[in-house]
């Protein structure tokens, strides 16, 4: 590394301001931030905030999701990275576009987004349907709104939905069958898993005729479903670990784990025909994923501690009642994208109220 480093001291003038190459500055600085620190250093006040704050973060995000691809190329094989490949090279060259046609530097907070995104998708999907949600996603959910940190929507589900409503046939049918016992699919060339997509029921789907995935299947895996979103044990290490290093707020992924439990628990008295029992209802589908990994995103959810709680609660019951009394069996996505739209009243509502109390108080 010492060695690409003088490398890029070397040519680092070529790059700056009146440089043969000063019109891809932003595209160099991204990368040069992105491997090694930055070069501005302060010894005393005031301090910058600098690109490893951005790096840092996504790099534990990253490493939080690491378990969820492990399992998904273990049940799904390689045709996972394929996925995760287009998603990083066609969203990529979407955030590096609008970094040169605005003279920014190209931002790190893609790198999850374009980890997420694949994960979310049935794992064998055509290539060419996942560019086309990436690419929405990235250019709809996020840089129409001035990139990253002004997004209102998480671009990774801006681009699930996209896709949900346009290809409906296409993301219902080409599910992978999970291989399990010795080394899954991870011996198996690509093309053979491409080749076993199917249309089966998804667990969610077949629970409303009444037939309920076992336990143990769904908390290790080995089931239909989205690339990452079927094992609820990888899913859990994953989360657990954003937990314990503070990138995930807890009041979040408490509180809809709690507003769901709740809303699920009173429907499933009162209707219990029509609500699937707790523990089915919390480890299959994507609620997990969802929960732990989309939902707590600081950037298009609530800032204040309070919020946090308010929008748990938002997304746990609205995903009960999609799930429960409309023609969709999966309810988190639309239960996260609505908290996104009401995370900005959220804040103003806990803010306003806390002038009001500080008021009274002075």
């Amino acid at each position: 590394m010492k060695i690409f480093k003088r490398i890029l001291d070397k040519v680092r003038p070529h790059f700056e301001e009146n440089g043969r190459f000063s019109r891809f500055h932003n595209i160099f600085q991204a990368m040069d931030n992105f491997l090694f620190a930055a070069p501005l250093k302060v010894e005393q006040p005031p301090f910058l905030r600098d690109p490893l704050d951005v790096k840092r973060y996504m790099s534990l995000v990253i490493t939080a999701l690491a378990p969820c691809l492990i399992a998904s190329v273990y049940f799904f094989g390689w045709r996972v990275l394929l996925l995760l490949v287009v998603s990083y090279v066609v969203g990529g060259a979407v955030e590096v576009v609008f970094a040169v046609l605005r003279k920014e530097e190209v931002n790190e907070g893609f790198l999850v987004t374009g980890f997420i995104f694949p994960l979310i998708l049935p794992p064998g999907l055509p290539l060419w349907i996942a560019a086309v949600g990436i690419l929405f996603g990235v250019l709809v959910g996020k840089e129409v709104f001035g990139g990253t940190g002004r997004n209102l929507f998480n671009p990774a589900l801006v681009g699930r939905l996209f896709l949900a409503l346009g290809y409906p046939a296409a993301m219902t049918s080409h599910w992978i069958e999970p291989a399990a016992g010795g080394w899954g699919r991870i011996l198996m060339p690509i093309a053979r898993s491409a080749g076993d997509a199917v249309t089966s029921a998804t667990p969610l789907v077949a629970a409303k005729g009444g037939v309920w995935t076992a336990p143990l299947d769904l908390f290790l895996g080995r089931v239909l479903g989205s690339a990452g979103e079927t094992s609820a044990l990888a899913i859990l290490l994953g989360g657990i670990f954003l937990l314990v290093v503070g990138v995930a707020s807890w009041r979040t992924v408490l509180a809809i784990i709690l507003s769901f439990t709740v809303f699920n628990a009173v429907l499933r008295a009162a209707a219990p025909q029509l609500v699937a029992p707790l523990w089915f209802s919390l480890l299959a589908g994507s609620f997990l994923f969802g929960t732990f990994f989309m939902a707590t995103d600081p950037v298009s959810g609530p800032v204040t501690q309070a919020g946090k709680w308010g929008y748990g609660i938002l997304i746990g019951a609205v995903t009960v009642l999609i799930r429960t009394f409309s023609g969709f069996v999966e309810g988190v996505m639309f239960a996260i994208l609505l908290g996104n739209i009401f995370a900005p009243l959220i804040d103003e509502v806990v803010i306003r109220a806390r002038m009001r109390r500080y008021a009274r108080e002075g």
